[in-house]
């Protein structure tokens, strides 16, 4: 099997969770393999990235949970990257704790230039073998008792700076419906994005509802994201945010629900986009899965939040395959019946499988050939060329 093409496997914590639901580990929750025991003694755990004793730049840092490297936790090496241009080598382990990244200036309230152009690299081979995880939700009390933490709060990770690129490593939120019958705000971030030209290869994005949340800094910053060759999991608008992002040749897979007796268990796309940003999300040479029973799905629905009620969401799915899961018939629906699908910038073109079937013209919107000429990578993010220095 091609690298690739194992990167993609299907990973679902809750497929792993209902088989394993006597260990309690994060990594056991996750669906991942145990780190063998060898690992505390095992050489090389950054691979081919160098070691402390033998670093690739002066600004390379090693982060390891056996203590070999320079530091233990993911947070401790960022706080340390005082400056631009770091590069965290992370080896494999389950890194149980929250990251931000990006400071901000007390000041002017500004975010500083610490830690922006920074680079993590996941040491193993498989992205599954670095994972970082947290279980907050957004009805979560804080420990200090001055309340929750809402869904930006919720975030395992938070990226706030410009030129962010992570490889082969996995971005997760574990906290479970089933575990909290209590809280009624689920939504649980793996990851929020904010910064400009924030690249993504070989990524998994785990959690069930606001799994990826790929924004911007502030209502007027258009800011570019790309995630390419990513796997994606969730239930309810667990793509969503005001980007604009390029989601390519990855793979999206909703999840199957046992709180919920009738459809629609959830919605993939949630875009946000500011009217006057002329590019929201593009998903080219993708593909959509389930878990879920047929038509149990939408393919989107936009937000337009009560921050920016001006906001008119834009999402374009060209060339991607649509599985079973996604209802052909009414693949959009209202976030709110104030701001109707219909009004938004919703398109797509070429797209295959039984998910894409066009039953109902006026339901599924496509681009021309002429129009699909500036629905690309290139048109979208400009003249950041990612994954080149």
């Amino acid at each position: 099997m091609p690298l690739h093409e194992h990167l993609q496997r299907p990973l679902s914590r809750r497929r792993f969770l209902a088989a394993g639901a006597a260990v309690s580990t994060a990594g056991a929750l996750l669906g991942l393999a145990p780190v063998p025991a060898r690992a505390a003694t095992r050489p090389r755990p950054f691979g081919r990235y160098g070691s402390p004793a033998a670093r690739l730049t002066p600004l390379t840092l090693y982060v390891d949970p056996y203590g070999r490297g320079d530091f233990t936790t993911v947070q401790a090496a960022v706080t340390a990257a005082t400056g631009a241009g770091y590069t965290l080598v992370i080896a494999p382990g389950v890194y149980r704790e929250t990251v931000t990244v990006g400071v901000t200036d007390p000041a002017t309230g500004q975010l500083t230039d610490a830690a922006s152009e920074m680079t993590w690299l996941g040491a193993g081979a498989d992205p599954r073998a670095v994972v970082i995880v947290y279980d907050n939700a957004n009805g979560t009390q804080k420990p200090d008792g001055s309340g929750t933490y809402g869904t930006s709060g919720s975030a395992t990770t938070l990226i706030r700076t410009d030129g962010f690129t992570a490889r082969r490593i996995t971005f997760a939120n574990d906290w479970l419906r089933a575990e909290h019958p209590d809280i009624s705000n689920t939504q649980a971030v793996a990851i929020k994005v904010q910064g400009d030209r924030s690249a993504f290869f070989d990524c998994h994005f785990l959690g069930h509802q606001d799994t990826l949340y790929a924004d911007s800094s502030a209502l007027g910053v258009f800011a570019r994201q790309y995630y390419a060759r990513c796997y994606i999991e969730g239930d309810v608008d667990f793509v969503f945010g005001r980007a604009t992002a390029v989601y390519d040749h990855c793979h999206f897979r909703t999840l199957n629900r046992t709180d919920l007796a009738t459809a629609p268990y959830g919605f993939v796309f949630a875009p946000s986009t500011a009217v006057a940003n002329p590019r929201g999300y593009l998903v080219t040479h993708s593909r959509v899965t389930s878990q879920a029973p047929d038509g149990y799905y939408k393919l989107a629905r936009p937000w337009v939040p009560g921050s920016d009620t001006t906001a008119r969401p834009m999402l374009t799915v060209r060339e991607t395959a649509l599985g079973a899961g996604i209802d052909a018939v009414a693949p959009y629906i209202n976030m709110s019946d104030t701001y109707p699908w219909q009004g938004q910038r919703f398109a797509e073109y070429r797209n295959t499988g039984p998910g894409a079937v066009i039953g109902v013209p006026e339901n599924r919107p496509q681009l021309t050939a002429e129009q699909a000429e500036s629905a690309t990578r290139e048109v979208y993010l400009g003249n950041w060329k990612p994954g080149r220095r």
